[in-house]
């Protein structure tokens, strides 16, 4: 039996939907905190705010001693259809979302295929290291920072 070019996209649709995460923003709460990343006399900062009213807000920047080098202004947050979503804008450029396609307690997973680079966003946690991971949808041009809680001073 052929099954019909409607009854196909029909059938992919609700796999697409089947495959999507289910839960809140507040689930992702372990994200949340001051994240640093030093190699030598470069560095990395990420902060995250708690989950708040189902919004999540987070900033990083980058530099190398006393100057920096770029920074970005990210959220995460469920639009109107509920799809939790990821929303980077390096450097003041408008917001690119990139959809939760899995979550875990120590692990986020965002993507969009469509975007240039990064197509994948991954956030995990091994044990007291947050590691942030950018790449391809197939996992190449893959670039990590390992990150510890910054100790406020």
């Amino acid at each position: 039996m052929r099954v019909g070019r409607a009854a196909a996209m029909v059938w992919a649709g609700l796999a697409l939907a089947a495959a999507a995460p289910t839960g809140t923003v507040a689930d992702l709460g372990w994200l949340s905190g001051a994240w640093v990343s030093r190699n030598g006399d470069a560095w990395t900062e990420e902060w995250w705010t708690p989950p708040r009213g189902g919004i999540m807000i987070g900033a990083g920047f980058s530099g190398r001693g006393e100057t920096a080098t770029s920074f970005e202004h990210m959220r995460i947050m469920a639009d109107k259809a509920g799809t939790i979503a990821f929303y980077g804008m390096p450097g003041g450029t408008p917001a690119v979302a990139f959809p939760l396609v899995l979550s875990s307690k120590d692990e986020a997973v965002f993507e969009n295929p469509a975007h240039d680079y990064p197509q994948r966003i991954r956030y995990r946690m091994e044990g007291e290291t947050l590691v942030a991971t950018v790449s391809l949808i197939d996992g190449s041009r893959a670039e990590s920072w390992r990150y510890r809680r910054l100790v406020q001073r």
